[in-house]
């Protein structure tokens, strides 16, 4: 068994490639070991042992090997809150910007940005514009995080956030049911009302198989990347009394 991220001395690098320490703050229970600790021990059963006495140990390794870690130790990450790479000697600063002067590797082919409106807007069948979006305890399509009780308890099922002047005009108040329909499908969810959405828009979390938001969303794909815009289409809410979103979003 692995150690968890709460149990571990090392490293971690961000999607801004900065560079920082992590500290245990648990042990690891029972047999559980650390990541680089399970890695020696299955290189050491296949003859090729890696001889690691530490995170410390292993980092060091990667600094020497690696450029644009090159400047990094444990020691200077300890000092402050993090280094971003490229860092390749010790009285380097760090890169907070990669491409100022040049691209990092290669040539690169700048192209502005035109804004391209949704292939679908609001009217006066569909008026309100749908964002689907993410919660924070989970992840993707739940195929993981779902598994998980805890995270379970923090998330009901069946939510759309909806303006309360979209809410009132339609006669609907926060918690009850509602039914979300699209060009392509409705389903039935659970309304909570908040500021946290302009007027005119509403948000649905995509985690959930019970609400799938994706029934509603649009299939136009953008014309240089070919994906699918299933980010924004145009919906109606309405109240539904006879309808009934799953009994876990009642929680």
């Amino acid at each position: 068994p692995a150690a968890s991220f709460a149990e571990k001395d090392g490293t971690f690098t961000s999607t801004e490639r900065r560079v920082q320490r992590v500290r245990p703050l648990l042990s690891p229970p029972g047999d559980a070991r650390p990541d680089w600790q399970l890695l020696d021990e299955i290189a050491r059963r296949l003859g090729r042992p890696m001889g690691f006495t530490s995170a410390e140990h292993v980092f060091d390794e990667i600094a020497r090997l690696t450029p644009i870690y090159g400047g990094l130790s444990h020691a200077r990450l300890d000092a402050g809150f993090g280094v971003q790479w490229p860092c390749p000697s010790a009285d380097h600063p760090g890169t907070t910007v990669l491409h100022r002067d040049r691209t990092a590797r290669g040539r690169a082919r700048l192209i502005p940005v035109v804004d391209t409106p949704p292939a679908e807007r609001p009217d006066a069948d569909f008026p309100l514009q749908l964002t689907t979006c993410r919660l924070h305890h989970q992840y993707g399509c739940g195929s993981m995080t779902r598994r998980a009780p805890l995270l379970e308890r923090e998330n009901p099922l069946g939510l759309l956030w909806i303006h309360p002047s979209d809410a009132a005009a339609r006669g609907i108040t926060d918690h009850a049911p509602v039914r979300v329909r699209s060009r392509r499908g409705e389903l039935a969810t659970r309304a909570l009302l908040s500021d946290d959405v302009p007027a005119g828009l509403v948000a649905m979390p995509y985690h959930f198989a019970e609400t799938p938001s994706n029934v509603l969303t649009n299939d136009a794909q953008d014309p240089v990347s070919h994906m699918p815009e299933l980010k924004v289409c145009a919906v109606e809410v309405e109240a539904a009394h006879d309808a009934r979103p799953p009994a876990e979003a009642e929680r």
